[in-house]
């Protein structure tokens, strides 16, 4: 019996102190959102950190907040801080298209310490922090309060063989239609979107089409960037109000007349969204692989859309060679700027079907003149005159 007792007294003597080990925590909890398949759903989200044994027991023992807690109490604090607002965005997650945001965290230092002294003198295990959340402008619940719940169409593009400069214009021109929203009812305008395009908004000096020939102008190139948003909101549905076709076939807008020229002021691109719904636009690309890429998301409003393949017709023979001034070329040689195409006229037909089963439909219809090859010759070169 007295070795029973003994047994039971050292258990007990062990589970007193195995408590009294217990490490004190200061927490913080939290709770974000994300949209998946049309809805919001809530997650938790937990923050927990490890207070110094020593620091906690002469808390305890003084009444107020030991200094021997100061350093951990500052770097917690300076974690906390750390995480800043992050506006909501869309991701493919294995097939998937997530919207997650991030809530920034400020710490109240006085309140949190406030209430750890107040758990360390009442025995409590842990206390929690005291914070003001720092919620993004375009949050999950804001996009949801919009409508932009669902993944609804994409626009895709290869700007492979691009040189340098032209490449520069493509992404300063996708980036300014990345995340913004085109209201229910707004006609979206491309040039007034993306606005002046010089050197003093990012762009730089590259090959356009000019008087039959190419020139160097700022912003050459910014036709992949209109080309590839109006795959995507053509896609959507969106009924057409202004588009052009390039005056000839450009082997970076395959296939050929599914694209969208812009020349401000005299040539733009305009859609209206009809969707009832605001609809969010998202650019991204891959350098790698040279291809841009616009993801629309908005309402499932049930509407199918589906497009025909290129119809081509009315072919004509390519044009006599071109001539531009290029200094870096030696006096007498030439580089190959494009290629010769055909002339054609190319048609597509696009069919939009709504929910209560009537459907419209409308031709996207692009003539192509003949174009020659064009080189790039020395400023003094005799060609030049001639061309």
């Amino acid at each position: 019996m007295r070795r029973l007792l003994s047994v039971l007294t050292l258990s007990l003597v062990t589970a007193v102190g195995a408590a009294k080990a217990e490490p004190f925590r200061l927490t913080l909890h939290a709770t974000e959102y994300r949209i998946e398949k049309g809805k919001v759903t809530p997650h938790a989200l937990v923050k927990s950190w490890v207070l110094p044994a020593e620091g906690v027991a002469r808390s305890r023992k003084y009444g107020k907040v030991s200094t021997n807690l100061s350093g951990t109490l500052d770097h917690i604090f300076e974690q906390i801080g750390a995480r800043k607002p992050q506006p909501a965005v869309f991701r493919n997650v294995r097939g998937r298209w997530i919207a997650t945001d991030q809530t920034g965290w400020l710490a109240d230092r006085e309140r949190t310490k406030a209430r750890l002294l107040w758990a360390i003198r009442a025995g409590r295990p842990s206390a929690e922090v005291a914070y003001q959340p720092l919620v993004p402008r375009r949050s999950v619940r804001e996009l949801a309060r919009r409508g932009v719940l669902w993944h609804v169409s994409t626009g895709e593009s290869s700007y492979a063989g691009s040189p340098a400069f032209r490449e520069k214009n493509v992404l300063v021109g996708a980036s300014k239609l990345d995340n913004f929203f085109i209201a229910p009812g707004h006609e979206f305008d491309f040039n007034a979107e993306v606005g002046q395009i010089n050197a003093s908004t990012g762009f730089v000096k590259g090959f356009v089409i000019s008087n039959g020939t190419l020139a160097k102008e700022d912003g050459g190139g910014i036709c992949q960037v209109s080309t590839t948003i109006f795959r995507a909101l053509y896609r959507a549905g969106l009924p057409v109000t202004e588009r052009h076709e390039h005056s000839h076939r450009v082997g970076y807008y395959d296939p050929v007349g599914f694209e969208a020229t812009v020349y401000a002021p005299s040539k733009n691109l305009r859609m209206k969204n009809d969707t009832g719904k605001y609809l969010f636009v998202q650019a991204s690309w891959n350098r790698a692989a040279q291809t841009l890429r616009f993801d629309v998301f908005g309402a499932n409003t049930g509407r199918r859309v589906q497009l025909s393949l290129p119809v081509v017709t009315n072919f004509q023979p390519s044009a006599a060679p071109s001539y531009t001034p290029d200094p870096g070329v030696v006096l007498g040689q030439s580089r190959l700027l494009d290629v010769p195409a055909q002339g054609m006229t190319v048609v597509m037909r696009r069919v939009v079907t709504y929910p209560g089963g009537e459907s419209g439909q409308d031709i996207l219809r692009s003539v192509y003149k003949p174009w020659g090859a064009v080189y790039g010759v020395n400023p003094g070169d005799r060609r030049l005159k001639k061309s």
